[in-house]
This record gives C-alpha cells, structure tokens and sequence, in this order.
C-alpha cells in the first residue's frame, strides 16, 4: 500500500486551489456573521424598537436553526452533491442577509437571523466536506486545512473590527448588507471553478426519523443553555428542555443503530480520533467563546475603547490563529501525529488564558493583554488545523457531509454551553463581589470604581473555568487521538466502516490515517 493516497479523480491542481478560495471566502462570511452582528445588536435594538427581554432573539434565532439542522444540513451535501449545497446554502444565506438589512420589525429581523441559520447549516458542511473530498494528498490538505483553519479560528475577531467600522462610520443595516456580494463573489467562483470528485454522493434514501429526533434534540438542547443563560439552571422550563433533550438524542442514538441508511452513521462518531477531535474541539470552544465576549466588555466597558479600537486589539489574536495555522499546523502536519499538534496547541491557549485570571482594571494592553492574545491564537491555531483535517479524513466519501457536520455541531454546541456556563459565572460572582465591597464606597466614584473591579472579577473568575475547560481539551487530545501522521502506519480503529479499516484506501483515495 502506497504510503501516500493519489489525489481524488477528476480534480485538477489549477481548479483545486482556485476553489479554495472561494470555499475560504464562504466561510469567513459564515463565521464573520456570528460576531459581526453582536457589534449592530444596540443600534438595531434601538432602531427596530426590540425590547431588552426580546433582544436575545437576534442572537438565539440564529443558534437555533443552524445547531438544530447542521446535521441534515451535512447529509443533504451527500445527498445532492457539495456543490449544489454549497451554492444553495450561498444565495440562501445572502437573501436572509438582504432580509435583515431590510428589516423594519424585531419579527422580521428574527426571521431573517433564523434563515441566515437555516442556509448556514447548509453551506457548512458543504464547505468542509468539499475540501476533505477535493484535497487528499497530505501535503496539499495540509496547506489547504492550514488556510481555512486560520480563516475558522479568526474570523471572528475580523468581525469585530468589520462591524465596529460599519456600525460607527455607515449604518447597523450594512453588517447584514456586507454578506451579500461575499456570497454573490463565492457562489459565481464556486459555480466556474469547483469540480467535485465523481462516485461520492449518497444515494441512500434519507432517514426522516433521524432528521426529525435530531434536529428537535439538538434545538432544546441549545435552546436550554441559551434559556439557562438568561433564566437560570433551575427554571422550570431550562429543566425541561434539557431533559427533551437528553431523551430526544437518546432515541436518536437508537434509531440510527437500526436503521438501513442512517442520518448519521455511527462509525463516523464511534471511531476513537474523530470522536477526540469533536470532543476536544467542542471543549475548546466552550472556553474561547465566554473569553470573545469578556474581553469585548472589559475593552469598551472597563478601558473606555470604542468598537473599532476594540476589533483592531484582537488582532494579535488572529495574527497568531493565522502563524499557528499556516506555519506550524500546516507545515508540522505530515511529519508529527495530530495529537502532538493539537494537545500542546490546547495547552498553549490554556496558558494565555492563565495570563488573563490576572486582569486587574488598569492592566496594561501591551504588557498583559497582547502576550495572553498572541499565545491564544497560536495555540489554537496550532491546534484547529490537524483537527479540521482529522475529522474529515478517513471517513467514506459518501459520509463526509455528514463527518464535516458533526465539526460544526460541536463547535455550535460548545458555543452555546460556553456562552450559558462562562457568564453564569461570572455574574454570580460579580453579584458576590457587589455585595461585600459596596458598603466600603462612600462616593458616586467610588461607588464605580467598585462596578468595574466586580466586573472583572466576574470575568476571572469565569476565566479560571476556561483555563482548567482548554486543559481537559489537551488531555482529551493527547490520550483519545491516536491517528499517526498522514502516510505513515496505519491502525484500525473501534467502528471503521467499510474502506476505513488499515490498508483499505477509500472510493476517492482519501489518504489513510490511523484511527
């Protein structure tokens, strides 16, 4: 057996890394979205009238229909062909934004968010399942994995200075408006350039019970942590919702053993790495969500910056997302196994997390905030690279929509329970700290002085959480994926299909890997 798999058929150099481009353009679109809205949320509050207790919809509608459906969303791109979904999912996701952009009502602008989900949890998995069926020459998925890692990883503070400018210097309206010609630009390329290897559809008819259980376990479990956030974890109806949940996955679970052609078959999960990869990843961005949204306050709020200033102070974040990505993933990829990037890469990112429990209300950018930023983004970086590549490599053609929806669920997933977790805890303790120290203010500054010290205290606390969350993602990496280096020995793992098991190369020569 070749140590190295031949590249998919029908695929040629020049049109490959042409598509890259355009699937790269697609996903920065996707991921600048999540951010770039937060920035226009209080000025399209304002304008559209939405009431404080109704504003939490613009974000919650989105959750929910791209959570919920990601993993129809990775099936119906193996059922129709990646890129009949991806160029759907496009012009889907631009006529949302026009909506948006549009919107003269809260309820309108609760619709357009739900779509752009809707159409997001299309393009996804599209997006990534193309790359894992059109790169699988090691060297070349590794560069490929690389760009679009950095791309995953930093999009989301380029959205941050991306909507501070539109929102100071234009109109909320433009955060919406700006993902229009993104799309009409990656759809034309993608519709010219992308050819997608033949034989790798599903033609299995689709599993509705499937669709049905997860898309309704998957919505009340994000929906839980969202009502979490906002009611508490006691909530009569936080409780319910986590349990439907629980019981709704469950029986998903089971009808996917028995059934003839499954949503998602479960030796795409059961396989020892990849089921490290979706566990660490998930863990990982349980962690870097709550940090996006305490430092965003802790810049505007604590230091005063407005939201350019504050977009422009990540981007040490993404330089070091970008160095992590293209020149250590990428380049370290074919010669060392996929643990050895991304459990250092995890514990790297924990230990600038660390830097960050010693935030005070007058620490220094420059002498606390950068190197903490800088060590974060190569970390995860480093990390995000191998496991995108890893999640989708070895899985049959016909499961790689499916494989690559799984990356996003557990990601959305971890975003919603970091989101719920980190802020619960950090309220509580900024509510703790209000209440032993606010007796001691006897003037209105320093009354304030004490608002902001809770504030941050707030954010530490819930920063130590994040710390030991990023450390338990290294562990789960170091121990759970055992993939060797791409071309090298090869294993097989607990519930590798058919074409998965050691010396089998697959239907479109995906390279083999130890599972």
């Amino acid at each position: 057996m070749s140590k190295t798999a031949v590249q998919a058929p029908g695929v040629p150099d020049a049109n490959r890394w042409k598509a890259l481009v355009f699937i790269a353009l697609a996903q920065l679109m996707v991921v600048l979205d999540a951010t770039i809205v937060n920035i226009a949320l209080p000025s399209a509050q304002r304008d559209l009238g939405i009431s404080d207790g109704n504003r939490q919809w613009v974000v919650t509608a989105y959750a929910l229909a791209f959570g919920g459906l990601l993993l129809f969303g990775g099936r119906i791109a193996d059922l129709w062909g990646r890129k009949r979904a991806f160029v759907t999912g496009l012009a889907g996701f631009a006529a949302a934004s026009a909506l948006g952009g549009a919107a003269t009502s809260g309820a309108m602008m609760f619709g357009a968010r739900a779509l752009q989900g809707v159409f997001g949890a299309l393009l996804a998995p599209a997006a990534l399942s193309l790359l894992a069926v059109m790169f699988t020459d090691a060297k070349e998925r590794a560069k490929a994995f690389g760009i679009y890692g950095a791309i995953a990883g930093g999009g989301g503070a380029v959205g941050l200075i991306l909507g501070g400018f539109l929102t100071e210097y234009l109109d909320w309206r433009w955060t919406f408006f700006v993902n229009i010609p993104f799309a009409v630009v990656a759809a034309a390329g993608a519709f010219l350039v992308i050819r997608e290897p033949e034989g790798g559809r599903n033609r299995s008819p689709l599993d509705i019970p499937g669709v049905v259980l997860s898309t309704l376990g998957l919505v009340s479990l994000v929906y839980g942590f969202t009502r979490a956030e906002s009611d508490g974890w006691s909530d009569a109806l936080t409780v319910g919702l986590f349990v439907a949940a629980a019981v709704l996955l469950l029986a998903f679970v089971l009808v996917e053993s028995k059934v003839r052609a499954p949503l998602l078959p479960l030796r795409v999960v059961t396989d020892r790495s990849r089921g490290g990869v979706y566990l660490s990843l998930g863990l990982a961005i349980i962690g870097m969500f709550g940090l996006f949204l305490f430092l965003t306050y802790y810049l505007q709020v604590v230091k005063g910056y407005t939201p350019v200033k504050t977009g422009f102070a990540f981007l040490p974040m993404v330089a070091g997302m970008i160095t992590g990505s293209t020149q250590i993933g990428a380049r370290l990829m074919t010669r060392v196994a996929p643990r050895l990037l991304m459990g250092p890469g995890f514990l790297a990112a924990s230990l600038g997390m660390l830097l960050l429990t010693r935030l005070e209300v007058g620490s220094s950018y420059a002498a606390l905030l950068l190197p903490a930023m800088l060590l974060l983004g190569l970390g995860m970086g480093t990390a995000f690279m191998p496991a995108m590549s890893l999640a989708t490599q070895g899985v049959q053609s016909r499961d790689a929509g499916v494989a690559s929806a799984m990356v996003n669920t557990s990601q959305q997933v971890g975003g919603a329970i970091g989101t719920a977790l980190l802020n619960t805890i950090a309220a509580s303790a900024t509510t703790a700290y209000v209440r032993d120290h606010m007796a001691t203010a006897a003037t209105a500054p320093q009354q304030q002085m004490v608002r902001l010290q809770a504030m941050v205290h707030g954010y530490t606390s819930a920063i130590w959480f994040a710390v030991g969350i990023l450390a338990l993602a290294a562990v789960i990496a170091l121990t759970f994926v055992n993939a060797g280096r791409p071309g090298g020995a090869t294993v097989a793992g607990p519930g590798a299909g058919e074409g998965e098991a050691a010396g089998v190369e697959d239907a479109v020569a995906v390279p083999v890997i130890a599972h």
